[in-house]
């Protein structure tokens, strides 16, 4: 009888911590870090549709800061995302993302950034805006993007 406790006693507290130890370790790895929101944005500055959308979830949704809608245009799901980022590609060839900074709070972060590129008839765009993030298990769900306007910078 004292075996059949004693093992009663371990079965029932090992698993237990090992389920702790798992859950705590796999939450840790869960949230938002400032090394995801670096990579993204070294993705964009690299032009790398592929990496960008590879620190998404499978389900992302990229809310931009402009288009037809009201909120600006809206892409849901990896494919449409990458197609996103690759028409901004090809729309500003030397697009990129200036001095971006990050913060973090619970599962959600912002990006503020200054975007400057120049379309294809020559003239120059310069923007300053940020993204909202919401994170799940440890990849950009919603990227929301918000900007403010500036005129074109007329070419040289």
């Amino acid at each position: 009888m004292k075996k059949l406790m004693l093992y009663f006693v371990i079965s029932s507290t090992i698993p237990g911590k090992l389920m702790s130890q798992t859950t705590t370790k796999s939450a840790a790895g869960n949230k938002p870090t400032i090394a995801v929101l670096d990579g993204f944005a070294n993705a964009f500055n690299a032009h790398n549709a592929d990496k960008i959308v590879s620190y998404m979830t499978d389900d992302c949704i990229f809310e931009a800061s402009a288009g037809p809608d009201v909120d600006g245009e809206k892409f849901v799901g990896k494919e449409a995302v990458k197609k996103s980022f690759e028409d901004i590609f090809k729309n500003y060839p030397d697009a990129k993302w200036i001095n971006p900074h990050h913060f973090i709070s619970g599962n959600r972060a912002v990006s503020e950034w200054t975007f400057t590129g120049t379309k294809p008839d020559g003239n120059k765009v310069e923007v300053t805006g940020c993204d909202l993030f919401t994170f799940r298990n440890g990849k950009i769900y919603i990227k929301n993007s918000y900007r403010k306007n500036r005129p074109p910078i007329p070419k040289s």
